[in-house]
């Protein structure tokens, strides 16, 4: 590229030559969804010599292009409304700035973009022959094939799966972000992406119900919010498109949320969301002497774990919030209650710290039975991390609107960080909670009752 610097009066602006225009995803518009397109593919590279400025491969003869860095393939899916994804500029630039490497932008929207999506998925393996063709010309000028990773997002994902098919498995990872369901599911692994297509597959799945997969399709599966209906998404066709594809983006926005590492989210094995929810899997024994993996990129820390040749594959859950950066901060709520007569109930909690700052229970559990002396858990998360908490809130409700007010009569309660189990529990004895009425106190560190 030609770069001229302009003179202003504050400062020195760097600027592209206008008579050069830098290559762009191919913009399309849903009157070329209603013909059909066909497919073209075109590869735009951005490093960090060129992070704004893609530069289009025709070969390997490239001016930026050093195989012997690491190079990261982003490939989209099925495009609707022909328009360009509208997270591509940030995960080009947030990859470029944890790495120095080369990111390969996979633009097949002439292809992608149709009303009639098996026409779509028909072009994947067309899409990967392609690939294969460029990956082959890198290996001949000294690429490695441990340091390719193929970010592939819906039918993305199937077609990163058909690449490393063909090179027998031996690419170094791929990430299917809600890799695509209709079409797929039920397929055959040679059909899909799965385990044996890469040294490492990782995947979210974030639109199970939807346009994404429900099965464990790699060697580590993360479902936030169980796999469906993601926090913040439209739970109603009335929103339009949004309430299409919300859920199914939401995948890509947690793997770049990984990226900027503001907050590491958590995920725990488990054999379904439920049991998770309902606090049965909260251990990280298997990983031993590892913790539990971390969603996103620096998932692959736990390959050498996770592809080794008797391991099954893991499928892990955790809550997110329903805004960036998405980290849920979990506690156990455990209860003893001394009412003669069961009652079933919801508890919702707020917490406050030594500023008055506060913070709402995100993630409350089901309707729980509270009997008499009987030790309950409850799993119950924030979007918020409190160091020190100095106040708790509790609400007990048992959604009845008729009748006297239940009072539920609490023995002990007590407060254990799942998120940070260093910290001190806290506790509080003798409470008693009239229903649908808010009571605010100080807990203590359990085992004192001063």
């Amino acid at each position: 590229s030609v770069w001229v610097c302009s003179q202003t009066n504050t400062a020195t602006i760097l600027a592209v030559d206008p008579g050069e225009t830098c290559p762009a995803f191919t913009a399309l518009t849903v009157g070329n969804a209603l013909i059909g397109t066909d497919l073209k593919v075109k590869l735009l590279l951005y490093t960090r010599q060129n992070p704004s400025c893609a530069e289009e491969l025709n070969s390997t003869a490239s001016n930026y292009l050093d195989v012997t860095k690491k190079t990261t393939f982003i490939i989209h899916g099925y495009r609707l409304t022909g328009s360009t994804p509208v997270w591509i500029p940030d995960l080009v630039h947030l990859l470029l700035s944890v790495e120095d490497m080369n990111v390969i932008l996979v633009d097949w929207n002439r292809g992608a973009t149709t009303l009639i999506y098996s026409n779509a998925s028909r072009n994947c393996k067309k899409v990967a022959e392609i690939l294969k063709k460029l990956i082959d010309e890198m290996l001949v000028d000294g690429a490695s094939l441990d340091s390719l990773h193929m970010i592939g997002v819906s039918l993305g994902a199937h077609i990163s799966g058909f690449v490393g098919q063909m090179f027998d498995g031996t690419l170094g990872r791929i990430t299917g972000l809600d890799p695509a369901g209709p079409l797929y599911r039920g397929k055959p692994p040679s059909e899909r992406l799965d385990p044996t297509d890469a040294q490492f597959v990782d995947v979210i799945h974030s639109d199970t119900d939807g346009l994404g997969y429900t099965e464990a399709l790699g060697h580590i599966d993360f479902y936030p919010n169980g796999g469906t209906d993601q926090p913040g998404c439209p739970l109603t066709i009335f929103s339009g498109l949004q309430y299409f594809k919300c859920d199914h983006q939401r995948s890509v926005f947690l793997f770049m949320s990984s990226l900027k590492q503001s907050c590491n989210i958590t995920a725990y094995p488990c054999d379904s969301y439920r049991n998770y929810r309902n606090g049965k899997c909260t251990s990280c024994k298997t990983f031993w002497p590892m913790p539990c993996p971390i969603l996103g990129y620096y998932a692959h820390k736990w390959k050498s774990y996770l592809t080794q040749q008797s391991h099954p594959v893991t499928s892990m859950f955790f809550d997110t919030a329903d805004k960036e950066p998405f980290c849920i901060y979990h506690y156990f709520v455990d209860i003893i209650t001394w009412n003669k007569d069961t009652r079933r109930g919801t508890l919702s909690i707020v917490l406050a710290d030594e500023t008055g700052k506060k913070a709402e229970s995100k993630v409350n559990p089901e309707a729980a039975a509270f009997q008499q002396y009987n030790q309950i858990t409850l799993l119950i998360g924030f979007d918020q991390d409190f160091e020190n908490v100095e106040r708790i809130s509790l609400t007990f409700s048992t959604g009845s609107v008729t009748g006297p007010k239940f009072k539920l009569r609490i023995l002990q309660m007590r407060f254990r960080s799942l998120t940070n189990p260093e910290r001190p529990q806290l506790c509080r004895y003798d409470l008693v909670l009239v229903e649908n009425t808010k009571k605010t106190f100080k807990p203590i560190p359990c085992g004192s009752r001063s």
